[in-house]
């Protein structure tokens, strides 16, 4: 299990990777970790990443779905928290800390 810490303005922001599921938490909502379908995605954040949804109903369903295949496709945990790191900080999110379970933090 790996924790990543992240910063958007005041916000903290929890993800939890543990195998091939992603939990994410916010200091907004308290302690609760959901996972990608509990989450409010951005509808054109989505269409960028996935331009074949922009006229589907059920986009935030799909695109929760492509997110876990893509989660199982990743060989390991770090391969997984790499691509988060990425897309996250790519939206304005900055990376702090990585915290892999039984170890000493590690900033970013």
């Amino acid at each position: 299990m790996i924790e990543l810490l992240f910063e958007f303005g005041e916000e903290v922001i929890l993800v939890v990777v543990d195998g091939s599921d992603a939990k994410f938490g916010s200091t907004t909502y308290g302690a609760q970790l959901a996972d990608i379908s509990g989450l409010r995605l951005n509808y054109n954040g989505v269409c960028k990443s996935f331009p074949d949804l922009k006229d589907s109903p059920d986009w935030e369903q799909e695109a929760a779905s492509r997110f876990k295949d893509h989660m199982k496709s990743l060989k390991n945990e770090d391969e997984r928290c790499d691509y988060i790191i990425r897309e996250l900080e790519g939206c304005g999110y900055k990376a702090k800390v990585k915290r892999r379970s039984g170890f000493r933090p590690t900033p970013l």
